[in-house]
C-alpha cells in the first residue's frame, strides 16, 4: 500500500464515522421542537432607563439590557419585549422601518407586540409595559 493509498483509506473512514454525527446535529439544530428554544424570559421587572442619550435618545433605536430589548419607534413610543428568541435564544434585534423584532439568526420575525409573525419560531416575545416620566423610562412586568 502506498501513502496516497493509506491516506485516502484514513480519510475515507473518519468521514464514514463523522458524516452521520455531522448530519444529526444539522437536523436537530433548526427542529421544529421548539420547547427547548431560548431563555425563559425575566420576571418581576421593573426598572429605570435614561432616554435622553444613547441609542434611545432618537427615534428608531434600540437596546437590550436585562434581557429585554427596548426599542423607540419612529414616532416615539417605547416598546420593550424579551430579549430571547423563542426558536434559538439569539438576542432579536429592532427593525425600525417594519416596527417588528427580528432574529438575526434563522430569520424569525415578531410584530411589535411580540406576536410571531414568521418562523421558524413558534411562541410569541413576553411584553414589558413602558411609561415615560421626563427621561426616565419605566420598564415592569
Amino acid at each position: 500500500m502506498t501513502r496516497k493509498e493509506f491516506f485516502a483509506r484514513v480519510g475515507f473512514g473518519a468521514a464514514a464515522v463523522l458524516v452521520p454525527v455531522c448530519i444529526t446535529g444539522i437536523a436537530t439544530s433548526c427542529s421544529s421542537d421548539n420547547s427547548i428554544g431560548g431563555n425563559p424570559p425575566p420576571t418581576g421587572v421593573d426598572f429605570l432607563v435614561d432616554v435622553s442619550t444613547g441609542s434611545l435618545a432618537t427615534n428608531g433605536g434600540f437596546m437590550v439590557t436585562k434581557e429585554i430589548v427596548i426599542a423607540r419607534t419612529l414616532t416615539g413610543d417605547f416598546l420593550a419585549v424579551s430579549a430571547s428568541c423563542t426558536h434559538a435564544a439569539t438576542n432579536v434585534n429592532y427593525s425600525a422601518s417594519g416596527n417588528k423584532f427580528v432574529c438575526p439568526t434563522h430569520g424569525s420575525e415578531f410584530s411589535s407586540t411580540g406576536v410571531v409573525t414568521s418562523g421558524p419560531a413558534t411562541r410569541n416575545l413576553t411584553v414589558y409595559n413602558t411609561t415615560l416620566n421626563g427621561n426616565s423610562l419605566r420598564v415592569f412586568s
